[in-house]
């Protein structure tokens, strides 16, 4: 697994546009499909995405509109410590608004405070989003990249690494709390 932030692909792995003119009011689902699992795989550097499913319920007012739902996942990855795959299920709420892209220009050198809800603004051009995209993206933000599976204690014994609570600076003060 590369430590580097995977960057964002030309088109989707799980692209599900939403036209702007027709929100519908029920609740939309993402399931994604087989092929589409491989690529999020590829693109997120686990071993296995072994279902991905996600409900938005989506809110219009004007151009923009505010998803709110949540996304489950089953996922295998490789262990930060031991390198040995395990499984991870991934429950994910997320609450975001897809807004029409800014025509103007921002200035590199000013300062723009940002409050929660401005974190969760993604824009899109034209006359639809991809809530797709979005939904991978949660999926990503969700992915623990330092991750330790059921062997991660046994492989660093193995290795040789010691837990700092041993060996740091209250270490001898912990051996007389407990007699040793």
């Amino acid at each position: 697994m590369s430590s580097a932030a995977p960057s964002l692909p030309e088109k989707s792995e799980l692209e599900r546009l939403v036209r702007i003119r027709a929100i519908p009011a029920e609740p939309v689902r993402i399931d994604a499909s087989e092929t589409e699992r491989a690529a999020l795989s590829k693109r997120f550097g686990l071993s296995v995405v072994e279902s991905l499913r996600a409900e938005a319920r989506l809110h219009p007012k004007g151009q923009s509109v505010r998803a709110t739902g949540e996304l489950e996942a089953k996922i295998v990855q490789r262990c930060a410590i031991s390198n040995e795959d395990f499984p991870v299920q991934i429950t994910e709420e997320f609450d975001f608004r897809f807004v029409p892209q800014q025509e103007r220009e921002y200035d590199p050198e000013e300062e723009i405070e940002l409050d929660a809800q401005d974190c969760d603004e993604i824009e899109y051009e034209g006359e639809a989003f991809d809530l797709g995209e979005a939904v991978a993206q949660t999926l990503g933000l969700a992915i623990d990249p330092f991750a330790t599976g059921p062997d991660a204690e046994a492989a660093r014994k193995e290795a040789g690494i010691v837990d700092e609570v041993a060996t740091g600076p209250f270490a001898a003060l912990a051996a007389l709390k407990t007699g040793g």
